[in-house]
């Protein structure tokens, strides 16, 4: 995970499933990306136990670091946010090497190489509103005209950044292309804008290929394009539709296949925007307003792997 002294005691989804492996009694090994590393081939990490506290003052305490192989562990949650860049990957090699042992690893590590966030909606292009994924300026342009509303992005990252949005006639259009592409070097995300946003863009929780029956509607904030909470969206809890239903009932059975047993799906309107396989959150959001325990039911899957 990312350093835990960092995270956000009032929303933080990785410490709500901390809570729950303390709660059942599971003995907790944390390590982040830089404590990984192979050996001979043997997969290991520079660990330390952990004990979590629902104490907003001190939530965590940490012994000294051990060395351990990585195959001891029964489990190895990968709850590193994005960037999704080569040490991610990188760490997804050495996971792999600890699953090929016998560890179960949550999410599976080739499908987090495989499924790009983004680009990963491209196997389910019913449920998804126009879009085109490109470097090529031309196609890009082309397709803006088409389209006259878009949103465009880039592959990688999180929490909404370098999102932008390009109405009809922006004068800013070219340089947005330029500046997201590299000139044309670098791949980005357009599609249809959806107004629905208005509404909020939906984060629908999935375990092992089957949906938590709510939804956070991510709602943007005052003048915004966004919801995502990070750009100071407000969150509300919603009911799945049966739109909902369906874009799950399509989209969970290849989720199980994978072994991406907790994802996060967004949804605008009637449209899948993203599948979230790295560090999905708004765990904690859900809970509080549904009177749910996700983690819970995450944990039950878990063991039953």
């Amino acid at each position: 995970m990312d350093p835990i002294e960092h995270i956000s005691y009032k929303k933080d989804s990785t410490l709500a499933m901390l809570w729950e492996a303390s709660k059942r009694g599971w003995s907790i090994d944390y390590f982040e990306m830089s404590d990984l590393y192979v050996e001979n081939g043997i997969p290991k990490a520079s660990a330390r136990k952990l004990e979590v506290f629902q104490n907003p003052e001190a939530w965590f305490n940490l012994s000294a670091t051990a060395l351990i192989e990585l195959a001891d562990l029964d489990v190895i949650l990968m709850r590193k946010d994005p960037p999704f860049d080569a040490e991610y990957i990188y760490a997804t090699y050495i996971l792999e090497f600890a699953e090929a042992l016998g560890t179960l690893v949550v999410n599976k590590p080739q499908s987090l190489r495989d499924a790009n966030e983004k680009i990963f909606t491209a196997w389910f292009p019913e449920m998804c509103p126009p879009f085109l994924f490109s470097r090529n300026m031309d196609r890009l342009r082309e397709f803006y005209k088409q389209e006259k509303d878009v949103i465009i992005k880039p592959p990688h990252g999180m929490g909404g950044q370098s999102i932008f949005r390009i109405q009809p006639n922006d004068p800013n259009a070219s340089v947005i292309f330029e500046s997201l592409t590299q000139h044309g070097t670098e791949l980005a995300i357009v599609q249809k804008y959806i107004p629905e946003i208005t509404k909020g863009d939906k984060r629908i929780l999935m375990i092992d290929g089957e949906p938590v029956p709510y939804a956070l509607a991510r709602i943007p904030a005052q003048g915004e394009t966004r919801g995502n909470l990070a750009a100071g969206g407000t969150g509300k809890a919603v009911k799945l539709s049966a739109r909902d239903q369906e874009i799950c009932a399509r989209v969970g059975p290849t989720l199980r296949e994978k072994g991406l047993i907790f994802v996060g799906l967004d949804v605008i309107g009637d449209y899948l925007t993203e599948v979230n396989v790295t560090s999905p959150t708004c765990v904690r959001e859900l809970d509080s307003q549904c009177n749910l325990n996700i983690c819970a039911d995450l944990f039950d899957v878990i063991e039953k792997y």
